[in-house]
């Protein structure tokens, strides 16, 4: 259920995230480069902050605070890859937040806390994406030039 006010959309934009159920899960524990571990690591953090800020003025105004969503089922079948390969989802899914999130710009204009959390959350997301596309760029160059000196 999608909240009216900018403050639980923007909750419901960033919550049932591919990132969040990737800390919930602890996904992130399964081997992989320890530089993709920490970007996401950052990542969630940042976001979650932002989910957590974003409450806690709902609790404050006395507004609904929309109520943890649940994450899709075709999530579970990630516990087993590699996060290197679940790069490519995640960053989709930034992408996909990125757009709900400028979505959110304009309804959140008028009240000047959201507005502040949506650009938060927006330059987060934004610096995020940015390292993590970065990092699966050097990754995919990496396994390349591994293919080709084996090949």
């Amino acid at each position: 259920m999608t909240s009216p006010e900018p403050l639980g959309r923007l909750i419901t934009a960033i919550q049932p995230s591919l990132l969040m159920y990737l800390a919930d899960s602890g996904i992130w524990s399964y081997p992989g480069p320890e530089s993709v571990r920490l970007a996401v690591a950052d990542a969630v953090d940042d976001l979650a902050s932002v989910v957590r800020r974003a409450t806690v003025l709902l609790e404050e105004r006395e507004a609904a605070v929309p109520p943890k969503a649940a994450y899709p089922l075709s999530f579970t079948g990630l516990h087993d890859v590699d996060l290197t390969n679940l790069l490519p989802r995640v960053i989709v899914g930034l992408k996909r937040q990125e757009a709900d999130l400028d979505a959110l710009t304009g309804p959140a204009g008028t009240d000047a806390a959201a507005a502040d959390l949506v650009a938060d959350a927006k330059q987060s997301t934004r610096q995020h994406l940015d390292v993590l596309e970065q990092l699966a760029a050097k990754l995919k160059a990496g396994l390349a030039g591994s293919a080709t000196a084996q090949g």
